[in-house]
Formats: C-alpha cells, sequence, structure tokens
C-alpha cells in the first residue's frame, strides 16, 4: 500500500524517473504551441529524440541519485520502459509530472500536453498499489477541458492540498478535485506567474517551515496556508543558474527544486552553496548531488522523483 501525505515526512520508498527513449514531442497539438509562448528566443523549440548523450549523462545522475536514496535505507523503483521515441511521446524522466500521491489513493489527472497521459503505463505499479484512483476526464482538445499536471499540487498534510492556477493547472481541474476528492479536503489556490508547475516557486521543508521565490512570491499574495509559517525568502542573488542544451526547457529557479528526505534532510543541487548556507541556519542538512540536464529536461530532485510512502504518525 502507499501512503504520503505531505512532501517533508520521513520517506520510506519512492520512485526515481529515467531518460531512457526521451523525446521531443512532434504532433503533441499543446506542446506544439510551446513556440508561441515561451520567453527564449534564442534557439527553436527542440522536437524528436533527445541526444543520446543527454540521455546517458541524465541516466548516470539519476542512478547517483537512486543510490543515495538507497544507501539511507529508502526503497528505490524505476519506471517501466516505454519507447516515447517509437511512439512520439515525451519521456519518463519526470514521474512527478503524471500522478498525485494522496494518502493511500492517487490521483490521475489530464496533463497538460495529451501524449503525457501515456506515462501512467510506466508507473502502473503505483496504480495497482493504491485504495483508489481518481482518474480526471479527458477532453481531446485540453484547452476546452481539464488541464492539470500533477506538479501543480503540493501536499501539506492529510487532506490539505495547494493547487497552482496556472498554464498546466486550470480552474475546471480545481473543481473537479473539490467534487471528488473527500468533503473533508482543503485545496487552496495560488497564482504567481504564467508558467507552470509550483516546486520551483515553493517548498515546503517541513510543518512551520516553507521556501518561497522571492521574484514570484510577495507577503501580500502568499498562501494563507503558510500564514503562520516561518518563511525562507529566495532571492535571485541566491541562484547559480546551471547550463542547459541550446534550449533551457526550465528557468533557473529550477535549482530552488529540492527532495526531502525528512524535515530536516534535502537533497539539493550541488552548485547552491548560499541556498545551503540559508537552509543550515534552519537546521536542515543538505545532501549535494548534479542533475547536470535539469533545465534542458525540465525537472530538479523533486520533479524527477514520486514519494510512495513517507513515514506517516
Amino acid at each position: 500500500m502507499i501512503n504520503s501525505h505531505n512532501e517533508w515526512d520521513p520517506l520510506e520508498e519512492i520512485i526515481v524517473g529515467s531518460a531512457t527513449y526521451a523525446n521531443w514531442p512532434g504532433h503533441d497539438p499543446v506542446f506544439a504551441l510551446e513556440s508561441l509562448k515561451t520567453t527564449w528566443t534564442e534557439t527553436p523549440v527542440p522536437s524528436g529524440p533527445v541526444p543520446d548523450w543527454i540521455i546517458e549523462e541524465t541516466n548516470e545522475d539519476l542512478q547517483g541519485l537512486a543510490d543515495i536514496l538507497t544507501k539511507l535505507g529508502i526503497v528505490v523503483h524505476r519506471p517501466e520502459e516505454i519507447n516515447f521515441q517509437e511512439i512520439g511521446c515525451m519521456y519518463n524522466y519526470c514521474p512527478r509530472d503524471r500522478l498525485i500521491v494522496f494518502g493511500d489513493s492517487v490521483i490521475d489527472p489530464a496533463m497538460m500536453y495529451p501524449c503525457r497521459d501515456i506515462e501512467i503505463v510506466a508507473l502502473r505499479q503505483v496504480i495497482e498499489r493504491a485504495s483508489k484512483v481518481y482518474s480526471m476526464p479527458r477532453n481531446p482538445v485540453r484547452n476546452e477541458g481539464m488541464v492539470l499536471d500533477a506538479a501543480n499540487v503540493l501536499r501539506l498534510g492529510p487532506n490539505k492540498l495547494l493547487y497552482l492556477e496556472s498554464a498546466s493547472g486550470n480552474k475546471l481541474a480545481w473543481h473537479w478535485l473539490l467534487q471528488n476528492l473527500p468533503t473533508n479536503t482543503s485545496i487552496e489556490t495560488c497564482n504567481f506567474y504564467s508558467g507552470v508547475h509550483i516546486d520551483s516557486t515553493i517548498v515546503a521543508l517541513r510543518e512551520g517551515l516553507v521556501m518561497l521565490n522571492a521574484s514570484r512570491v510577495k507577503p501580500e499574495n502568499c498562501p494563507g496556508a503558510f500564514r503562520d509559517w516561518e518563511k525562507i525568502w529566495v532571492t535571485d542573488d541566491m541562484i547559480v543558474a546551471q547550463d542547459f542544451y541550446q534550449y533551457p526547457y526550465a528557468s533557473k529557479w529550477i535549482a530552488m527544486n529540492m527532495l526531502s528526505v525528512d524535515p530536516s534532510t534535502v537533497i539539493i543541487d550541488r552548485h547552491q552553496t548560499k541556498l545551503m548556507k540559508l537552509l543550515g541556519k534552519h537546521q536542515i542538512d543538505c545532501i549535494p548531488h548534479e542533475l547536470r540536464h535539469s533545465r534542458t529536461l525540465g525537472g530538479g530532485f523533486h520533479c524527477v522523483t514520486l514519494d510512495l510512502r513517507r513515514k506517516h504518525d
């Protein structure tokens, strides 16, 4: 049985993603719009198979992450293999995007890119172990129906969610969650920027301590869930921008994307020395590691994992 209620309880079991057969979809109608909305104009949005050398280096880094977790006594699983290049879909790199582990249940959202729905096949082990699966209805034309990437949601406790309204999470999906999850579920919405996903903007480190992207979150728009929490404000000068190959699928703020092992330990990009020092002042131990292509492929340590069990009192 799976069992995970928040982002910080002691980690017991997890999935670490894979870059094998990673591909930039050429026929997904929503992904095709990326070139129209991107603020990066120096190089075109990529299409087709990700270069082999990027896949190889990424898989080395992901295996290194899996080894770190295993040495900490955490059970690590990997996604089932899918040849995304052959079928024109995307990747197994970011399992966090695909499913929301909601206690002992799973939420199966209608992803922004329709071609990514198939990634659930690689995560069938999660579905099989869930007590219940909430499957969101799909509309083939996503801009006319519900849209939600799982990484738009942060879990703050049993039946307590924070929902980022953005290009990858719309109001229709939020209403569907309210109507279909248990009636005691609280789902606060927030809206900070025109991009996607919440985990490069807000990092809930433990009950009562949150890290916030100061370029997007301000005291006046900070979610009410954190009203009484201690806040770590991360400013532009604290971030070391990572390199990327040709096109930055993620912004430099992917540097904030970290994985909590327990309430006092995170795995963080090894270049973020200022962040590590800041976290140390709050009694957070940092395990440095590197995902060399986190900006190229669009995912840091939180994105490339999906926790299945955290020790819950």
